[in-house]
């Protein structure tokens, strides 16, 4: 059944809004998709117990968080979360914004790794033409429930991921992992800029035991009822 949704939050999410959702000692934190590192370090940051697994295929955006991200709480794994365990084709983003900045040009000296996806890219080439997918690279792909009975994590705070059209596929992976998980924060657009993404009803529903917590324009903050109370 549908679910009515929310309007759009102006909000952004930062560090002291996570911890009033979280509390004061989270202890598990997923961060899948994890690019640079950026939002691994606002974890760090805001919370000093946590332990931090962040996931991320993609070599340029390895190299690059290993530089930034030293914290010993950080454990980073170079593999993408997918709906099958093996390797798979993963589509590697490239080009810069017309616009970009010094800045931006010297933070991806080997072009823009934000938006590689195990999906294959549809209307997020015409969306922003700039940003080219002309290569695949062969990376390794796990299960979210895969890793969890490796690396036995126990209940998990908070997931964050950002996994450019492959929310379904780590949804359908993860389901038990998911179970254990107090809130989840992912991408979701309504245009299918990867093929087969899900919109936010079709994610909803895939996961009947959460409920909005926010909505964003293309992201949405989820809390798993079955562990959390509003």
């Amino acid at each position: 059944m549908p679910r009515d949704l929310p309007p759009i939050s102006p909000e952004s999410i930062n560090g002291p809004f996570l911890q009033r959702l979280l509390g004061p000692a989270p202890q598990v934190i997923l961060e899948i998709g994890a690019n640079h590192g950026m939002h691994t370090q606002l974890f760090v940051r805001s919370f000093p117990t946590a332990r931090i697994h962040a996931f991320e295929p993609d070599p340029r955006a390895i190299e690059a968080f290993r530089k930034q991200v030293t914290d010993r709480r950080v454990t980073l794994h170079e593999l993408a979360i997918g709906a099958a365990n093996g390797r798979a084709q993963f589509h590697v983003s490239s080009g810069l914004p017309p616009d970009a900045t010094p800045q931006v040009k010297a933070e991806y000296p080997k072009g823009w790794d934000q938006s590689g996806s195990l999906r294959t890219p549809k209307t997020h080439k015409e969306k922003w033409p700039w940003c080219k997918f002309q290569r695949t690279i062969n990376v390794e792909v796990r299960t979210l429930d895969t890793w969890s009975r490796k690396h036995e994590p126990g209940p998990i705070d908070f997931i964050w991921a950002d996994t450019q059209g492959a929310e379904a596929d780590l949804v359908s992976g993860g389901r038990d992992t998911l179970a254990r998980t107090r809130y989840f924060y992912t991408e979701c657009f309504d245009d299918e800029l990867y093929e087969g993404a899900p919109n936010l009803s079709a994610l909803l529903d895939m996961l009947p035991n959460f409920e909005i917590v926010k909505r964003y324009e293309s992201d949405v903050l989820l809390r798993n009822s079955a562990l959390t109370s509003a």
